[in-house]
């Protein structure tokens, strides 16, 4: 049976099922409490290594395909029909945005309109330059982090699915973040390998 081109799914924005999104509001919380500035950077460190990895396994051609892939845990539906490059691009436009939101808080602002999943989504177009472009995303994500010397401001930023933020918080999703599109780029790549 094929496949159609452009599946249907969900709106991007549209969230997750709500029992998981109960479940990853209290691991997200159990993790914000035994978590610190060092375990999250190790952990987006070993995140970001791990995708590194699995990006260079795959030759550059392949890695514009599309593969519609079974949803993993705390990926909304609409961003299960990417390419390993649109998953970078995402990754850039997050990490940009954290910067940029965790360098507002620790200077005591909070910063302009809101924050939204469905304003995220990457370019259907990505390219290669998504590679370096995600490289220095992740290295302005750890700099502006490395910035703020108190994570736990009295400012917060209001997160869809979490609430209201200090940049602690932020910092914290970083990493929980980049974890859950490792698992999306694993998928992906499974799908080409079976293509």
């Amino acid at each position: 049976m094929d496949r159609p081109s452009e599946p249907q799914l969900a709106a991007p924005g549209a969230g997750l099922p709500l029992p998981e999104l109960y479940a990853a509001r209290l691991l997200f919380r159990l993790q914000r409490w035994a978590g610190s500035r060092e375990r999250f950077n190790d952990r987006f460190a070993r995140e970001r290594e791990r995708i590194r990895g699995l990006v260079t396994s795959c030759e550059d051609s392949r890695l514009a395909a599309r593969v519609l892939i079974p949803r993993p845990i705390g990926l909304e539906d609409s961003s299960r029909y990417w390419s390993v490059w649109m998953t970078l691009d995402h990754l850039r436009i997050i990490h940009q945005a954290f910067a940029r939101v965790i360098t507002a808080l620790g200077q005591g602002t909070k910063p302009p309109g809101q924050a939204s999943t469905a304003a995220v989504k990457p370019s259907p177009g990505a390219d290669a330059s998504a590679v370096a472009d995600y490289e220095a995303s992740c290295d302005a994500l750890l700099q502006a982090v490395a910035s703020v010397a108190e994570l736990k401001t009295k400012t917060t930023f209001r997160h869809p699915w979490f609430g209201e933020l200090d940049a602690y918080g932020w910092h914290g999703i970083a990493a929980l973040h980049l974890g859950i599109h490792r698992v999306q780029i694993e998928r992906i790549l499974a799908g080409l390998h079976r293509s």
